[in-house]
């Protein structure tokens, strides 16, 4: 299905899809036509999902930034833990979601403004839900490291 190619293509443009074709050719040895060919199947086929921009801290080192673990009732049943997902899903400030094993269920990573937003996301999304049996918040004090990148070519 994906052949080496294909997966030194990803790994490239995971990196930085700024990247022109004849860029990438000199990272992979295909002709930049041959290059842009693949990028629009991986693309059309699912296999880039999508492209963003990662923001340097300096935009974002002000901002709150907290990590929830989020354990949900005893009782919490299908539909109401899909709700939730839903829901955080829905909510911009929530960078990320996670189902997790042990102790907690869920982890999520929240971006806001500042602590008043934090507490009416939480208390709008967490507090309100009978389906959260209690959340735990560590907040971030400083980014180290943030590459969300998965190598896929040997």
């Amino acid at each position: 299905m994906l052949d080496d190619f294909d997966l030194a293509l990803l790994d490239a443009v995971q990196r930085d899809d700024g990247q022109s074709a004849n860029m990438l050719a000199q990272r992979v040895p295909l002709s930049p036509s041959a290059i842009a060919r693949r990028l629009r199947r991986l693309r059309g086929e699912g296999f880039i999902a999508r492209t963003v921009a990662l923001l340097s801290p300096r935009l974002t080192a002000d901002r709150l930034r907290a990590v929830v673990f989020i354990q949900l009732s005893e009782h919490a049943d299908h539909a109401g833990k899909a709700a939730l997902h839903r829901r955080l899903v829905e909510s911009e400030p929530v960078q990320f979601c996670f189902d997790m094993t042990g102790a907690f269920d869920i982890l999520i990573m929240i971006d806001c403004a500042n602590m008043a937003e934090f507490n009416a996301l939480t208390d709008a999304v967490l507090v309100a839900d009978p389906t959260v049996r209690r959340y735990e918040t560590s907040f971030v004090k400083r980014e180290v490291k943030f590459a969300p990148f998965v190598r896929l070519s040997g």
